[in-house]
């Protein structure tokens, strides 16, 4: 039952987790449990009858009441977050509950609540405890070592004993308090379902989730982990549930494939060609009756509208970033990929409804129940069978290479510079970035040094410009075509990249009076700055988009760098003219140019921006990323290792300390974690400990708080520069940093580089 791939991979799991504190230490955890049942336990309920047992159970406006503790309470006495949710719903989940407005007791449904007398409201509590008692005696009886057979047999004795509980998750909660060693803390039978199929074990038939608890307990005592650590890996391992989709490659009379297209532009895309973009339709009844209308012109017969109706709105709207999907071609499965994006419009193809994908496995094989998605275009997969054969491929090409299509035709056959091509919407920040263009023209990326803003920002632009006139990605374009995005000697390009400074001013970005010789003589001469140059070159091709990546916008003085341009930047204002006061022309800025900025909070707090600046820009901010660090095997965990860091940074440095952090990108090299010490010495020594040293304005005793004493000399106001050529000492002052930074298990080679005279013998 235990397959002894997953669990490898969760042993993995469960050791970064407790290396970056994401599982509270047993202890603890046991203290919490050990509280509940001092307080909640089975002799505390059947001590109390009447009012008293009404109001420990069920009134919610008291913090030391049952319904509290499970649903809300969270702290040093009991950290209930660790034991399963079943947050979210009103409070007629718990079947009773007193009104704050009336202090009326309410038991029914939320479409028929009915009010009750405190004599009623007692009998239900009464009730409550009896079948809660019940419960206990069940699981008190289920032996060591239970069976399948024997969670069955638990699920139909829970059915009789606690009919009305039985089927509640708040009781399935309290219960697992008091046998987290025979329950598991999924308190809803969707979670318990999906986790089942990640383990590639079937889950018992809908609701019984008592009888579900017995895959879990198998996998902890195979472990040896608690039920709490156990649920907690595979919340962080396999995330919340998400649905599985099978989406079809070929559509209309000719039968034509999409696939090619599908799979070398990681997406999938369907058809439906009389409708256009459906960016606007929501997630709501309302959006579905839009769809419908858009629809039904072209779809007299009403069954068959109904069925294609559902397949698109699932496409477009209901499947979500992170689902599972099956591209197939009939019964056959070619690929299977998970959804990374949102969906997006392009006219230009057959297929015009598009969702990017990233593909996980290309595998050909046939589901074992085909029938279930046969002949369709958008369709849901949920039979059982059918998951866990998903989930076994998935299982197994996790330990193969990684996914590799076959190789896409060669550039010049697949690339041509006809478009405009129709931008799909990009993935992660990228995307924020994009959709903030789209809506006001103009961004600001910002946040402490080193959290990779400029090469988000530039990365972003690039892409959206070779997307647009290549149809493809900027780092798949020839070196010709990306002197087309960036510019060439015949051609400035759609990308111009600059920086501010406190010596860039208006006549280099829109228009000034600049030194010229003529012959013999020296005169001045009015030139169009780079800004002026974007625009005239817009103006010339309205069906491109033009991108200004401004670096480090807030070191120049904006307000007087753009002038009056600060009045038609906005988008809604992009037809209006003004006129330049060197040149006396009329000016306006098209509206096919997106300005992006980068902006360093070490420098300078967006608060401090003009009003003006801040009310015509998107702001977006970039913090350290401490995940993009992870290293499992490594000695020094960077992760931990800046975590601790900026928590001493905005502990001790009280002015603006949030946007005075260190960012992730000083720890990576080439895109990963440095996974050298000496590397990592050298970085310490070159680039974080001297950011530190300007944050502290050379206070050597803030100083030594922040680094410690491993690297600070505080009374000879020096930094340890020794430390950082002697491994042992590094790793002695990093330790100081904090018990996670140096992780014992494993000991990384300090190695050196060809000829370096500082190596250690």
């Amino acid at each position: 039952m235990v397959d002894a791939r997953i669990a490898d991979r969760l042993n993995k799991a469960r050791r970064a987790g407790e290396q970056k504190g994401r599982l509270l230490p047993e202890q603890r955890l046991e203290a919490s449990l050990a509280n509940f049942r001092a307080r909640f336990g089975p002799d505390r309920l059947r001590s109390l009858s009447g009012p008293a047992l009404l109001e420990l159970m069920h009134r919610h406006g008291n913090h030391d009441s049952l319904v509290y503790w499970l649903e809300f309470k969270d702290d040093e006495e009991f950290a209930q977050n660790a034991f399963g949710s079943i947050a979210g719903g009103s409070a007629l989940k718990f079947r009773l509950y007193q009104r704050v407005e009336t202090g009326a007791w309410t038991t029914g449904t939320s479409n028929d609540q009915r009010v009750i007398s405190v004599d009623e409201a007692v009998r239900m509590a009464e009730s409550h405890r009896d079948q809660l008692l019940a419960g206990v005696e069940a699981l008190a009886a289920l032996r060591t070592g239970a069976t399948i057979e024997d969670y069955r047999r638990l699920q139909e004795t829970m059915a009789r004993a606690a009919p009305d509980l039985c089927d509640l998750g708040w009781a399935h909660k309290y219960l697992f308090l008091l046998y987290p060693d025979r329950l598991d803390d999924y308190h809803s039978f969707v979670f318990q379902r999906f986790m089942c199929v990640k383990l590639l074990t079937e889950p018992p038939e809908s609701g019984h989730r008592y009888e579900a608890a017995h895959t879990f307990v198998t996998w902890t005592r195979e472990l040896g982990w608690p039920m709490y650590h156990f649920t907690g890996v595979l919340n962080e391992y396999f995330g919340e549930p998400h649905r599985y989709w099978r989406v079809g490659t070929r559509a209309g009379n000719d039968n034509e494939s999409q696939w090619d297209r599908m799979r070398d532009r990681g997406c999938i895309a369907v058809g439906y060609d009389p409708i256009g973009d459906l960016s606007s339709i929501t997630a709501s009844a309302e959006g579905k009756d839009q769809l419908r209308k858009l629809m039904e012109p072209h779809q007299p017969n009403a069954s068959t509208l109904s069925n294609q109706l559902t397949q698109l709105f699932n496409f477009a709207v209901n499947a979500a970033v992170g689902d599972l999907v099956l591209a197939a071609d009939g019964d056959r499965i070619l690929a299977i990929g998970r959804i990374s994006g949102e969906y997006a419009f392009e006219p230009q193809f057959r297929f015009k409804h598009v969702r990017p994908v990233t593909w996980l496995s290309f595998e050909s094989w046939t589901l074992p129940d085909p029938s279930e998605v046969r002949l369709s275009t958008f369709r849901p997969v949920n039979r059982i069978p059918n998951l866990l054969a998903i989930e076994q491929l998935l299982a197994g090409a996790d330990d193969r290479a990684a996914p590799q299509p076959p190789p896409p035709p060669a550039p010049e056959q697949r690339l041509t510079p006809s478009g405009p091509f129709p931008v799909p919407m990009l993935a992660g920040v990228a995307g924020r970035v994009q959709a903030a263009l789209e809506r006001k023209g103009q961004v600001i990326v910002y946040g402490p040094p080193g959290t990779g803003k400029t090469y988000v920002a530039e990365q972003a632009v690039k892409d959206l410009a070779a997307l647009q006139n290549f149809n493809t990605s900027f780092e798949r374009l020839t070196a010709e075509q990306k002197g087309e995005v960036l510019g060439h000697a015949r051609w400035r390009g759609y990308v111009r990249i600059l920086s501010f400074h406190p010596g860039y001013g208006y006549e280099d970005f829109i228009e000034g009076y600049r030194p010229s010789a003529d012959g013999a003589h020296l005169r001045f001469a009015l030139r169009d700055g780079v800004f002026k140059q974007l625009c005239a070159d817009a103006a010339e091709r309205p069906d491109r988009r033009f991108y200004l990546l401004i670096d480090e916008i807030n070191r120049g003085d904006v307000p007087r760098i753009l002038g009056e341009l600060m009045t038609v930047l906005e988008l809604d204002k992009r037809d209006k003219e003004v006129v330049l006061p060197l040149s006396g022309t009329r000016f306006r800025v098209p509206m096919n140019v997106r300005i992006v900025g980068t902006m360093n909070t070490a420098d300078r707090s967006i608060a401090l921006l003009d009003a003006a600046l801040r009310r015509r820009f998107v702001f977006i901010e970039l913090m350290p990323d401490y995940d993009v660090l992870d290293s499992p095997e490594a000695e020094i965990d960077l992760g931990a290792l800046l975590k601790n860091l900026n928590a001493r940074l905005r502990e001790h440095v009280k002015r603006d300390a949030r946007n005075l952090q260190v960012g992730h990108a000083y720890l990576l090299e080439g895109g990963k974690p440095i996974a050298d010490l000496r590397r990592l010495a050298r970085v310490l020594h070159d680039d974080v400990v001297p950011l530190v040293q300007e944050y502290c304005y050379d206070d050597f005793d803030a100083l030594r708080e922040i680094l410690g004493s491993g690297f600070v000399d505080a009374d000879a106001e020096a930094i340890r520069t020794g430390v950082f050529d002697r491994m042992e000492e590094l790793r002695d002052a990093l330790a100081r940093l904090g018990p996670d930074v140096v992780r014992q298990e494993s000991r990384l080679e300090a190695t050196s580089e060809p000829g370096d005279p500082d190596a250690e013998p």
